[in-house]
């Protein structure tokens, strides 16, 4: 349990104190690939329930502990209240950890924070705000805007707690009985050879361009895409979208403005044996070379990203300005509508469930341009209809948190 904790306190200093993306840490921290799954799952976990592991820190404590002993504490609370560990397991191999580290001073503070937290019953906030904070692990502007766009149906938004691995087989390959044939458990998902897999790793077919993980939210994005001829997809990395894209279009353009992401779309359609066009650049800034060429826009724009915490909660850790987040959003659609043919397509989304990113950017875009008219777009995946567009919600979607908005030239 010590090398296990270790390793997670290790990526888990990589995302608390030197602001890395958890993805990149697990990836980049070197650590016992026998506990990898267990280890990647705590990381996730802490992450995901981080409000409440510091909201029980602040009731344990009488002052906030040094972030190495924090780290500590968090994976130890987590463990005992989630993971169902054994607390005097927990508790002896965290303050041997605690040792171990140089940090062998605060062994008794340690001990006697944790001890408390398997003794008390620790109290929640009064506030009803407050509240849904702690109990979801939702930062308090998040519950905020939750509850304005979306009333009662906000905690259920919240409340979904289910992890979901995806799997998007190749064109014409008969993806279930692959995944029969190897024993695999599986559900069907409304699209085609998309599956929800337990426990599939990466195997020489990932490699070879037989399947690919692909969030169903992102499948969903794609699927409200009509086949048409040459499209462009403004904001492409890491390149699932176009390389799905590449199935229903003449031809697939795809833009990125950074290089090393660029990159990885490369790599991506290289994999998966489709051909795209790649073009460094920025979507936001006007390109005369593509002024009225293609037949279909995809703006997938930069967004808070609180429609994918499953997957990806060290968002919660991020602070967000909305104004300029809102503004590159606006830019990118208004500066892509450009690219459009007249009778062509625009394509907005987001993997965003907040209506500031989402249909607000859609009517501000449609006060400025009276040549664009919104289109009525239906999807097999279940989710509700906002004025402009489909909004996807995790606790009906699947626990995808996606939106997107057709507007026609």
């Amino acid at each position: 349990m010590i090398i296990l904790f270790y390793d997670c306190y290790r990526i888990l200093s990589e995302v608390y104190k030197n602001g890395a993306y958890l993805k990149q840490a697990i990836s980049g921290v070197e650590i016992e690939e026998l506990n990898r799954a267990k280890t990647t799952k705590i990381c996730y976990g802490v992450l995901d329930k981080d409000i409440e592991l510091s909201y029980y820190l602040s009731k344990l404590c009488q002052k906030s502990p040094k972030p190495s002993i924090k780290i500590l504490l968090k994976i130890a609370i987590y463990n005992i209240k989630y993971l169902n560990k054994k607390p005097y397991a927990v508790i002896d191999a965290t303050v041997e950890l605690a040792k171990k580290l140089g940090k062998g001073g605060n062994a008794g503070f340690i001990n006697a924070v944790l001890r408390k937290f398997t003794a008390a019953e620790i109290s929640m906030p009064k506030d009803k705000r407050q509240f849904l904070s702690v109990k979801y692990s939702y930062p308090v502007f998040a519950v905020d805007k939750l509850i304005l766009d979306y009333g009662d149906e906000a905690e259920k938004i919240m409340a979904y707690d289910s992890e979901n691995s995806f799997v998007r087989f190749k064109r014409l390959f008969d993806g279930e009985t692959y995944l029969k044939e190897r024993g695999y458990t599986y559900d069907k998902t409304p699209f085609d050879n998309l599956y929800s897999v337990q426990g599939m790793k990466l195997g020489g077919d990932f490699y070879s361009g037989i399947y690919t993980f692909q969030s169903i939210g992102s499948v969903a994005i794609c699927d409200a895409v009509a086949e048409t001829g040459d499209i462009l997809d403004a904001c492409s990395a890491p390149g699932g979208k176009s390389v799905l894209l590449a199935e229903k279009a003449k031809s697939v353009t795809s833009c990125e403005i950074h290089e090393h992401r660029l990159e990885l779309v490369k790599s991506y359609a290289k994999r998966m044996g489709v051909n795209l066009t790649t073009v460094l650049g920025d979507s936001s800034v006007f390109n005369g070379d593509f002024k009225n060429r293609f037949d279909a826009v995809l703006c997938d724009v930069p967004c808070s990203g609180y429609g994918t915490l499953k997957n990806n909660p060290d968002i919660k850790l991020k602070n967000i300005d909305f104004d300029e987040l809102n503004s590159l959003q606006f830019s990118i659609l208004d500066n892509c509508s450009q690219y459009v043919k007249k009778g062509g397509s625009l394509y907005y989304s987001t993997c965003s469930i907040f209506r500031d990113e989402n249909d607000r950017i859609i009517e501000r875009f449609l006060k400025k341009h009276s040549d664009f008219k919104v289109e009525i777009l239906v999807s097999p995946l279940q989710n509700i209809s906002t004025e402009y567009g489909l909004q996807f919600l995790p606790h009906i979607s699947y626990g995808a948190g996606f939106y997107i908005c057709k507007l026609k030239r």
